[in-house]
């Protein structure tokens, strides 16, 4: 749902002229209860969004949304109220005051828009001034009319607008008879929009202009579903004329039939009184007379419930199947009553010689008909009504038919001299009537040249449009092909990055599980050596018979064993155990030489020994070297001290110091393979130390230098011992 708030609403009623419907082709104005199509749109102004499903409500119940594009089109009469209404804007009322049928609304937000947005919202206010002028003189000046749309098209539109533009000059085209160019024209519009009520268009034309099959084709092609419920009585009943117009009269009253239906369940009254009439012309035309007849007086009545001028145009009709099937007195009561009907409409219209409807024709039909019942007198009253009527008209050609029509009757009914007359007039009308095509020649030859100038304009400003369409497109394509290539060397540095980091991680774990095998390695190596020395010890307790003191060392030593070998698989162990465990290993080497060394063991206490990790028997090497190979060889009684303090929040100092004999006079004493095996074992310690540093970042610091400026120089081993 969109969250903009927008601060007003602009509703534009534009003049439109009035589409035709069904059969109707004249400029005559709207009743009050006759409905007319409402053509509008609902876009946001400032970005020309259009409005998806905005509802559109009618008094009368009916109602429709908007399509993708923002457009609907309803059915409704002076008087009626559309209630318009979005979620995204409040609820519009609006109440049609006259047959102008083109609605546009704009939802304004008042928010600072940029100069492309306002460039665009002027191009569009200019594109819809131009169509609004279009559409008002297509009935008018096809010249103008044309102008205007190529106005329109001269503006940077987009592909909606010059679908729209295209569409409009199809109507003006098929309105003016140039079917050909219409066609055309409406081809364009779907190029650019792929919209139902062109579609139908197309497939009219092409019926006018005589291409029947291809109009039938048009039509299958349309997806009847997607129609509204007008337009699927337009779809049969367009198809249903190309099938009378191919002979296939079968097909074509199918169509006319399902489109009554539709008309019928939606009551689209003017559409079931127009394919009431289709479907009786259908009959009439298989010569099957009672058929017609039935569906000729539906449409009868129907029309009558319409408006004057419908029923006067299906009056006409009927009367024409009367006359074809030589019900006489039928047609010319039904010519009578069409004449009072036409003398209404007069009263706020004029009705031009073209149409169908003027009271001249009428009363030359009537006149006709009682000519063929032999009714002279009779018939020479209305052939005369009828050439008054053509003379205050200038209407030459109804003039001439009713002069010789005269003509006819008055040699037949004896009056042969007045008929003679009549025959004289009737060649200086001919006469005039030759002038007078002349003229519309010269005029229709005008015409032609300056429509194929304005449609040379207009094809040349499609092609520089779909030019530029094609320059931009092509620019898009280069740009996304750019972007392909920039994706896909991102990617790929992206893929090189995540294989290095997998590498690198793979590495690193291998490197972990190589470290642990030899941090495994190194402790496997060190338990025995302290085993085989504590081994030695009871066995010199055992040589000197003293199996009391041996049972006591072997009890502690079992304790000592018993605490290595559950630490022997940790890296780490808490600094409180450590010390618990150097306790017990000091205890029995002072046990076997206690007449060699005491020792002291002091913790600060700013120490908590439980916050610190430590590796498990990483002292007792230490302390194992100091009586060993410092304080054993000392003539008097030597001293071991292990101090513990804090250096820091997160160090502590670790010390082990004894005034042994030292270290090179303690390497002068030993044998070569004593050499050996302290090299090992110390090299075992440096080689843990530095494996644990690589795995926890330099947690365990160690440093070995002399104790004391003497000459039993003693040695000090100073471990620093960091937090996690």
């Amino acid at each position: 749902m969109v969250t903009c708030k927008f601060s007003h609403i602009v509703l534009l009623l534009l003049w439109f002229t009035t589409g035709s419907f069904g059969q109707q082709n004249s400029n005559f104005g709207t009743s009050q209860d006759e409905l007319f199509t409402i053509r509008g749109e609902v876009y946001e102004l400032s970005t020309l969004k259009p409005y998806e499903g905005v509802t559109i409500v009618l008094n009368n119940g009916r109602y429709t949304t908007t399509d993708y594009n923002g457009k609907f089109t309803v059915k409704a009469k002076i008087g009626d109220q559309l209630v318009i209404k979005h979620r995204d804007f409040e609820t519009i009322f609006h109440t049609v005051q006259s047959d102008d049928n083109r609605l546009t609304i704009k939802v304004d937000n008042r928010d600072r828009r940029s100069a492309q947005q306002i460039k665009l919202d002027k191009n569009n206010q200019s594109f819809n001034q131009m169509i609004d002028s279009a559409d008002v003189y297509l009935k008018k000046d096809a010249e103008k009319s044309i102008k205007f749309i190529g106005d329109a098209l001269d503006i940077e539109i987009t592909t909606r607008q010059s679908a729209e533009a295209h569409e409009l000059l199809g109507d003006i085209y098929k309105y003016w008879k140039q079917y050909d160019l219409a066609i055309s024209a409406y081809k364009i519009s779907l190029q650019n929009a792929k919209k139902n009520s062109a579609k139908l268009k197309l497939a009219k034309a092409y019926m006018l202009n005589g291409n029947y099959q291809n109009s039938i084709v048009a039509y299958s092609k349309i997806d009847v579903e997607s129609l509204s419920n007008y337009e699927k009585t337009q779809y049969y009943e367009g198809i249903g004329d190309a099938y009378v117009n191919s002979k296939n009269f079968v097909k074509a009253i199918d169509a006319f039939t399902n489109g009554l239906k539709v008309a019928e369940q939606h009551k689209i009254s003017t559409k079931i009184t127009d394919l009431n009439s289709k479907i009786a012309q259908t009959y009439s035309i298989q010569g099957k007379k009672n058929e017609a007849k039935l569906y000729f007086n539906n449409s009868l009545n129907l029309a009558k419930e319409q408006n004057v001028k419908r029923a006067v145009e299906e009056q006409i009709e009927v009367a024409e199947f009367n006359n074809r099937n030589r019900d006489y007195d039928d047609e010319i009561e039904l010519r009578k009553r069409a004449i009072e009907g036409i003398e209404d409409i007069e009263k706020d219209s004029v009705i031009t010689n073209e149409s169908p409807i003027t009271t001249q024709k009428q009363n030359y039909k009537i006149g006709s008909a009682y000519y063929l019942q032999n009714d002279f007198p009779k018939a020479i009253e209305y052939l005369e009504k009828s050439k008054e009527e053509a003379d205050k008209k200038g209407d030459l050609v109804v003039g001439k038919d009713a002069t010789r029509k005269l003509s006819e009757v008055l040699i037949s009914s004896g009056e042969t001299e007045k008929g003679i007359e009549y025959i004289n007039e009737y060649k200086n009308i001919v006469d005039k009537i030759y002038a007078q095509k002349e003229q519309e020649l010269s005029q229709v030859a005008r015409f032609s040249r300056n429509i194929a100038e304005q449609q040379n304009r207009i094809t040349s400003l499609e092609s520089d449009r779909k030019l530029s369409l094609s320059k931009y497109q092509l620019t898009q394509e280069r740009n996304k092909r750019q972007q392909l290539i920039i994706y896909s060397l991102i990617g790929g540095l992206l893929l090189l990055l995540v294989t290095g980091f997998l590498m690198f991680k793979y590495i690193k774990q291998q490197r972990l599980a190589n470290n642990l095998l030899a941090l495994k390695s190194l402790r496997s190596q060190m338990n025995p050596h302290f085993i085989f020395n504590a081994l030695n010890s009871v066995n010199s307790f055992i040589a000197t018979n003293d199996e009391r003191t041996a049972n006591k060392y072997l009890s502690d030593f079992s304790l000592l064993m018993r605490a290595v070998l559950e630490n022997s698989e940790e890296d780490f162990i808490p600094l409180k155990q450590e010390i618990e465990l150097l306790e017990l290993y000091t205890k029995l080497e002072h046990f076997r030489f206690k007449d060699k060394f005491e020792y002291n063991i002091h913790i600060d206490k700013n120490v908590d020994v439980d916050s610190f990790q430590i590796p498990p028997m990483l002292l007792q090497p230490y302390i194992e070297n100091a009586v060993w190979h410092g304080l054993r060889y000392k003539s008097e009684k030597g001293h071991l001290n292990i101090d513990i303090k804090r250096k820091s929040k997160d160090e502590l100092i670790i010390t082990i110091s004894d005034d042994g004999i030292g270290r090179e006079r303690s390497k002068a004493l030993k044998t070569e393979h004593q050499k050996k095996q302290n090299s090992k074992g110390m090299n075992n310690i440096k080689r843990r130390v530095a494996i644990l540093n690589n795995m926890y970042k330099d947690k365990v610091d160690v440093s070995i230098e002399d104790f004391q400026n003497l000459d039993d120089t003693g040695t000090k081993v100073i471990v620093t011992l960091k937090k996690d």
